[in-house]
């Protein structure tokens, strides 16, 4: 995402907690800062793709004298994915501090990131989305008000629920398939003929049928999301029954091992229940 805007004549000042990673926006001709600190004293909006709460509070300094000093005046721009109550708590938090907040999560694995075709969803006060919006439009086909923060993330929680299930559904028809002998590439072909037809199907088909599990979106995100959504839902009172099956996958996909690989590795994990299944059967007189 920081390349596309880079190539995109977008001034960036950037840092990553893996400095490597910052080689090819150095290149891009993004100017590399050796801190958080300096990139608030750079950049009056901020954004932060970071993988979960602990990354945001330490980057930002939240709970010391560093967090006002970093935030006040600054537009920062929370576009990782984490739960609402956080993002709720956080929002207060720059708010407080002198600061303005927006949520921008998106939707879209690393090939749409690498073609800035994400969709964007964005929740704040509407002055500080209004600044944020058109800064994006380098990495994402479309964006989204969803008005007040937490609502962009709820949003996202919500596509992603879709998501999940939608991809461990055709991960299970594949397996199906294949386990009655039918042609696997045939079975896709008549998929992709239909009206269940999807850009995620036909993305992930492919990987289905050569086991091509190299990283699209890997399966520990997956499961991270899952369990966001499910608290979600339960701090809601709302039922999620396909999600938590899903749930269950996910967490043995990444309990054996394979939580760096695509999300379709969940199939892994299908392959093993049915692989117990069978030897129970065996041992039945």
């Amino acid at each position: 995402m920081a390349l596309r805007l880079a190539t995109s004549g977008t001034p960036l000042a950037v840092w990553n907690r893996t400095s490597a990673r910052s080689d090819p926006l150095r290149e891009a001709g993004a100017v590399v800062m050796e801190g958080p600190a300096e990139v608030f004293a750079r950049a009056d909006v901020v954004l932060l793709m970071l993988a979960d709460d602990q990354a945001l509070d330490s980057v930002l300094g939240r709970g010391t004298p560093h967090f006002a000093e970093r935030v006040a005046g600054h537009v920062v721009v929370h576009m990782g994915t984490t739960s609402p109550a956080y993002s709720r708590e956080l929002e207060y938090d720059v708010r407080a501090a002198g600061g303005r907040y927006v949520e921008a999560p998106v939707s879209g694995s690393r090939v749409p990131a690498e073609h800035g075709q994400l969709v964007g969803m964005l929740a704040g006060a509407e002055d500080a989305v209004a600044v944020v919006r058109p800064l994006l439009a380098p990495v994402c086909r479309t964006t989204f008000v969803c008005g007040p923060a937490p609502n962009a993330l709820l949003m996202k929680l919500a596509v992603n629920l879709f998501l999940i299930t939608q991809v461990t559904g055709l991960t299970e028809a594949f397996h199906f398939a294949e386990r009655q002998g039918l042609d696997r590439q045939l079975f896709l072909d008549v998929l992709d003929a239909g009206p269940m037809a999807s850009a995620v199907s036909r993305m992930k088909a492919p990987k289905l049928l050569d086991r091509d599990f190299a990283v699209q979106a890997a399966a520990h995100d997956v499961l991270k999301n899952n369990r966001l959504i499910a608290d979600a839902a339960r701090g809601s009172g709302l039922a999620s029954p396909l999600l938590d099956v899903c749930h269950a996958l996910f967490e043995e996909t990444v309990a054996s091992g394979y939580g760096g690989e695509d999300m379709a590795a969940v199939l892994r994990a299908l392959e093993a229940r049915t692989a117990q299944g069978n030897r129970r059967g065996a041992a039945r007189p």
